[in-house]
């Protein structure tokens, strides 16, 4: 048995079409270059805070002391 609840992914063509539609309504042309630069400002740190927390890990998994640790003592 079928069921379109479970059927449901990723937007096709033509939705997509529909949604950056609706976004462009509803934030206006002047507001979606804003928009995209503060999402990739926060992509960018999020990278970074990634990077940082797999640094601090294999400083911890090699037994070294992590920087800020040593700052606190």
């Amino acid at each position: 048995m079928f069921t379109p609840l479970l059927a449901l992914g990723l937007p096709a063509g033509s939705e997509w079409i529909l949604i950056l539609l609706v976004i462009l309504l509803l934030f206006g042309g002047s507001k979606i270059p804003q928009l995209m630069r503060g999402m990739g400002r926060g992509v960018s740190e999020f990278k970074e805070g990634i990077e940082e927390g797999k640094r601090v890990f294999d400083k911890g998994l090699k037994g070294e002391p992590d920087d800020d640790s040593v700052a606190k003592h």
